[in-house]
Order: C-alpha cells, then structure tokens, then sequence
C-alpha cells in the first residue's frame, strides 16, 4: 500500500479539523468554504466581463447550449 503524503496546506486543514467536534460546526465549516470558492468564481466572472470576453451576447448564447455526450 503506497504512503499518502500530504502537502503544507493539506495538513493545515487536518490540524484545524481538531476543533470542528458538533455538526453545527462542521456545516459552518462547509459554508464558509462554500462562501469562499462562490466569491472566487465571481470574481473571476467580473474579470470575464470587464475585459470583454463575457458579454451579454455570450451569456444569452449559454440557453441554447447543448454539449451532453451523445448516447446510441
């Protein structure tokens, strides 16, 4: 069986995993991670539109999309 080995950050987050003990806890933990990678993905949205590669042309464009896998 090969050895996990976890980077700094990675071990990081198991030494603060100590304190999460109760659910409540644990899902505070979950939304403040969620929280953090929704205001990512906005920022990186605003960076799109301000620089022109999200227009308001493209994002209409998105309700006719379809790139589901073919199936036969």
């Amino acid at each position: 069986m090969a050895a996990t080995i976890f980077n700094d950050a990675q071990l990081e987050v198991l030494r603060m995993m100590s304190v999460f003990n109760t659910p409540e806890a644990v899902s505070d933990l979950k939304q403040a991670i969620s929280n953090y990678f929704a205001q990512k993905a906005e920022s990186e949205i605003d960076k799109l539109w301000a620089d022109g590669t999200l227009t308001e042309r493209k994002v209409e464009s998105f309700r006719t999309l379809h790139e589901r896998t073919p199936y036969k």
